[in-house]
């Protein structure tokens, strides 16, 4: 029995040694793996010239840049000690990533790294904000080794400095911000996929195309009401649509598989394989729930500065987390992804902290002593490390994150950024980088080789003609532009395929601005039709048909030569009004213009299916040359709902036919006017896209600067002094002839001068009346506290030395406009003499150059 249990034992060891072996194998051929393709993926080309971080100036920076304080010394320790035990107790997990090297070469704790900001830009006191301005704003730069954390970690303010970094550089600057907008967001060390860490969107669908995301907005979450109204129960049966469901796709499986070109696009949409799926190291934000009304957890890729949930497949695995506080490691299984992780950092078995506050004791070595057979010397060591673990982080070490206006709106590298997705590229321009004030471009394509366009959008700002967006269709050639409120005609959309004359189009406009209350105005080559809204008629569609014209025009003389289209018909429809009876309401009439008809039809009336009509003909052309028409019965029938009986008196057909007729001639020139104002919508149109003005806040006097430079001094001089004629009233006396004599040039400058020393005098007056009205209110109030000094308590004494003192500050504030008004006159005096010498209006007889 015994020589069995020997063999037994020995057999056990051979197993386990050949099973240690095979391991370490294994993590050797991983390991070579790991470092082949990292050599390989190191030096991938990126669409940004290589960056030397060596070069970098490091003598203006900081010295908590360059030393560390105790205080910092001492959280190093602590880190160390931490490292020590982690990789004692998870000998198969890699190092933690705690404290590389910053700019200078010193070690830095990573939470020290974080500096919360605040900024003032509204855009970056919301999430979305923070991540798309960094997304935009830094230039991606891969990971030396795919698979292994950087070594360095360079501060917020270099990174924004020179726009560029991997992505735990992106997310320590996101989380910074995110942190001084008040959310509750850490940074991430963990694993993701190829697709995720390298950038590569080429696979994904464009934002701008596809449905938006389901992102956790700002805001308390949604409180089930009880007492709801159930909804009715499906009595559908789910079995019939589970085989209807696989019936359909066996189908469609079997189209695909015969059409032999849908295998290799579907081939080429799937990903390859990826030989580091897992082992990718990758740096995002983890968004906790509570703070800023977040409903949710969340992580935000710094790279595209988009929100994705915390079960998403593309997150592998978390390392760590951190912020400006603390340190957690993550002890729960990542075989998984992030699908099974609870995020609650209070969790001292899920989550490992490095810092803890609590007096509880370490979690001891395997192997050590029980706690009756420590040592003294160990019980102070002990004692030593939790005061280690318990003092709070210190401040960080990194400057102040500033942002200029300047660089906030700038945002990309260079103003422009270029971003590949499936199907489709999008591009960024900063605003005013672009002449025609083009801020971003879509472009759709049929294949994903990205050869054939099939739809191209663009985005506007700043512009004078209030342009906001522009869509073309390649396939139809068709147009469509949108404008905001503010344009001249009231433009609100336009859709075109030619901005020639009596093409297709349809425009829509801002009703409300419009004194017509045009609201849609759809027009082709033979018909327009008008839709109108909140007018007092009650008018909402006109309707016009044109006949051809009897000669042949070219358009493409000016647009002012060619002649109008006859027309053929006019159909006006009316809304219900309230205060008529239905059957004295139109509904609807028809000018048939051809055909000297006209055609009423009411508005039903209550439980008719019937409405009221009249048909009126004109009177013959003969007829119609007199001065006055014969109404007979056969020029009107009449259908009255609900009456058997016509209408036998002719006088009030003959005065509403009177009225029609006259409403007829209006209708036309309505109909004139229109055709003319789209005219002159194309032609300011022409004008507008062929010199693109963009509008420069008056705010933004950096920018105004610059266009005045651009301009031209000449320009901006005669645009001066045609906006500041300041002897415009006084050449109005005189007439308007092109030559002065010397005597009227004389009286123009003694007229100017004298009027302009009058104004100065009578500035100084008024100044020197509020100041003898201020010095005596003083006084008035001087004799009144003398004569009560005795009976005034002490909050009425004070409350009267604060008004003596407040008049005090007035009257010497007056005292000093008028010395400077004073001492001011001469001077403006001398100066408006000079330049008034200098004109040109008047230089020629009073003998200057």
């Amino acid at each position: 029995g015994g020589r069995m249990e020997v063999l037994e034992e020995k057999e056990e060891e051979e197993q386990r040694e050949e099973e240690e072996l095979k391991a370490l194998e294994a993590r050797d051929n991983l390991q070579d793996m790991e470092t082949k393709v990292s050599v390989e993926e190191v030096y991938l080309p990126r669409d940004a010239p290589d960056f030397d971080w060596s070069s970098i100036d490091k003598s203006q920076l900081p010295s908590s840049y360059k030393t560390n304080s105790l205080k910092e010394k001492k959280l190093l320790h602590v880190a160390d000690r931490f490292l020590q035990q982690y990789t004692h107790l998870c000998p198969d997990r890699k190092p933690l990533f705690l404290h590389p090297i910053n700019e200078c070469g010193v070690q830095k704790f990573v939470s020290t790294t974080v500096r919360p900001t605040l900024l003032p830009y509204t855009e970056l006191y919301h999430w979305d904000g923070c991540a798309s301005f960094v997304s935009d704003y830094l230039t991606m730069e891969p990971l030396k080794s795919p698979v292994t954390p950087p070594s360095s970690l360079y501060s917020p303010t270099t990174i924004l400095k020179h726009q560029r970094g991997n992505c735990f550089d992106f997310s320590m600057l996101l989380c910074s911000l995110l942190i001084g907008a008040g959310y509750d967001a850490y940074c991430v060390h963990g694993y993701a996929t190829r697709e995720m860490c390298s950038l590569d969107e080429t696979l994904e669908l464009c934002p701008l195309l596809g449905k938006p995301q389901e992102v956790p907005k700002e805001g308390m979450k949604k409180k089930t009401n009880k007492y709801r109204i159930k909804p009715p129960p499906d009595l559908q049966s789910k079995f019939e649509l589970q085989q209807e469901a696989k019936k359909k796709a066996e189908t469609e499986a079997a189209q695909k598989n015969k059409e032999g070109e849908g295998e290799k696009v579907m081939e080429v949409e799937e990903p390859k394989p990826d030989p580091l799926c897992g082992l990718r190291v990758h740096a995002w934000v983890l968004v906790l729930s509570g703070k800023r009304e977040v409903p949710e957890n969340f992580f935000i890729n710094p790279f595209t500065g988009k929100s994705h949930s915390t079960m998403d497949e593309h997150f592998l695995g978390i390392e760590s987390v951190w912020n400006h506080r603390n340190y957690w490691v993550n002890m729960q299984d990542c075989r998984k992804g992030c699908k099974d992780l609870i995020f609650d950092l209070g969790d001292a078995i899920r989550w490992e902290v490095m810092l803890s506050r609590s007096n509880r004791p370490l979690q001891l070595l395997p192997g050590a002593k029980k706690e009756k057979e420590v040592s003294v010397r160990d019980k102070d060591d002990l004692a030593k490390e939790e005061e280690d673990m318990g003092f709070d982080m210190p401040p960080s070490w990194a400057a102040p994150i500033q942002i200029s206006p300047r660089e906030f709106e700038t945002r990309c590298c260079q103003g422009k950024k270029v971003i590949l997705y499936k199907k489709a590229k999008l591009e960024r321009w900063a605003a005013y980088l672009n002449g025609d004030g083009l801020v971003k471009r879509l472009t759709v394509y049929v294949d994903l080789t990205r050869t054939e366009v099939v739809e191209v959008r663009e985005w506007f700002k700043n512009r004078e003609d209030m342009l906001d967006v522009r869509e073309v269709n390649k396939e139809t050639q068709l147009t469509t532009e949108y404008f905001s409120p503010g344009h001249l005609f009231g433009l609100k959309a336009h859709t075109y395929t030619s901005l020639e004359p009596e093409t297709d189009r349809t425009m829509e406009f801002y009703n409300e601005v419009r004194a017509d209350g045009l609201q849609k105005r759809v027009e082709s080559a033979t018909k327009m039709t008008e839709y109108f809204k909140g007018r007092e008629d009650f008018l909402h569609t006109r309707h016009v048909e044109f006949g051809k014209r009897g000669k042949k025009v070219h358009l493409a003389g000016t647009r002012t030569d060619v002649s109008s289209r006859p027309i053929v018909l006019i159909k006006e429809c009316f809304s219900r009004n309230p205060e008529k009876p239905a059957d004295e309401d139109v509904a609807e009439r028809i000018f048939v213009i051809t055909e000297d008809m006209i055609h009423l039809t009411y508005h039903l009336k209550d439980r008719y299916i019937t409405a009221s009509k009249k048909d009126f003909f004109k009177a013959a052309e003969g007829d119609r040359k007199r001065s006055e028409i014969v109404m007979t019965p056969e020029m009107c029938f009449t259908y009255q709902a609900g009456s058997s009986e016509k209408d036998k008196k002719l006088l009030p057909l003959y005065k509403l036919l009177q009225e029609l007729m006259e409403e007829e001639k209006q209708l036309k020139q309505h109909v004139r006017q229109s055709e003319a104002e789209v005219l002159n919508i194309l032609k300011t149109r022409e004008n507008e896209e062929g010199a693109v003005k963009l509008l420069v806040s008056v705010y933004d006097t950096e920018r105004r600067q610059q266009y005045e430079a651009m301009v031209g001094e000449d320009e901006l001089a005669g645009q001066e002094e045609q906006a500041l004629d300041y002897l415009a009233p006084f050449l109005i006396r005189i007439g308007r002839g092109e030559k002065m004599t010397k005597e009227q040039a004389l009286r123009v400058r003694d007229d100017c001068l004298a009027d302009f020393k009058h104004r100065l005098i009578n500035r100084a007056n008024i100044i020197q009346a509020r100041s003898e009205k201020v010095v005596e209110e003083l006084q008035k109030k001087e004799q009144w506290f003398q004569g009560n000094q005795n009976g005034l308590s002490a909050e009425e004494e004070d409350a009267f030395l604060a008004q003596c003192s407040e008049t005090m500050f007035h009257s010497h504030i007056l005292a000093l406009r008028l010395n400077r008004a004073k001492q001011m006159a001469p001077q403006k005096y001398l100066a408006l003499e000079e330049k008034l010498c200098k004109d040109p209006r008047l230089a020629e007889h009073l003998g200057h150059a």
